[in-house]
């Protein structure tokens, strides 16, 4: 009788260690896991953002948000799901900080983007659609353009910060893509060049914004807005 007592003790507590050695471990994977990473074929939006705001604060953040994007593009629909299906062109701040933007950018069927620089590096991946760099040189007062790039759905590049890049969509569907900088996107002191003559002239937000606006209304009419935000 008592033996028999003592092995159905000896039995509990054999499951209460038990349970609590799962606890532990999962803890551990928890915890060694990229927290934006995608759970169950969706991805946490704000968990890949603090992700990327770690990254940031390290001594060599671009490889670091490049890895992070990559692996939130494993599946291009769940980072499609996280930030919703795209219904026109624009550009919406994700996050902003002097040290770190986040875009989540939408080109509009067509769109051409006028030769720029960013004067930070950047990381860009597609996840709907396809996106054509065209490379350009400085050269005394004017830009020469020597390479080009296209990137689809998937892919993620790593530019430098003194590169200078024009952009197209080059189908008639909308492209979407993030698009993260080393700094504050929306700070001034930044150069586009005109299209025809390939003179420089000062880049601005409102001039971005306006590109969004004119591609939608000649795709969609001019009622269409763009969502810049």
């Amino acid at each position: 009788m008592h033996r028999e007592r003592f092995e159905r003790h000896v039995t509990r507590r054999e499951v209460l260690i038990g349970a609590g050695a799962a606890l532990a471990a999962a803890r551990t994977i928890a915890a060694e896991s990229p927290s934006g990473a995608p759970r169950g074929g969706r991805l946490d939006l704000q968990a890949f953002i603090e992700d990327c705001k770690r990254a940031s604060a390290e001594g060599d953040a671009q490889p670091a948000i490049r890895q992070i994007l990559e692996k939130a593009l494993t599946n291009p629909n769940d980072l499609l799901s996280a930030v919703g299906e795209p219904e026109k062109g624009g550009l919406k701040s994700l996050y902003s900080s002097p040290t770190l933007t986040i875009l989540n950018i939408v080109w509009s069927p067509l769109m051409q983007l006028l030769p720029h620089d960013h004067n930070m590096w950047a990381v860009i991946g597609i996840y709907a659609g396809r996106e054509d760099n065209i490379f350009w040189e400085r050269r005394e007062s004017s830009i020469v353009a020597t390479h080009a790039s296209a990137i689809g759905r998937g892919d993620v590049i790593a530019l430098p910060s003194d590169v200078v890049h024009s952009v197209a969509n080059p189908i008639e569907k909308l492209t979407g893509a993030i698009h993260i900088y080393g700094g504050d996107f929306f700070a001034s002191g930044r150069t586009e060049w005109d299209p025809e003559s390939l003179a420089p002239r000062p880049w601005s937000i409102q001039g971005a914004v306006r590109q969004f606006e004119e591609s939608n209304a000649r795709f969609f009419g001019s009622r269409a807005e763009s969502e810049c935000t």
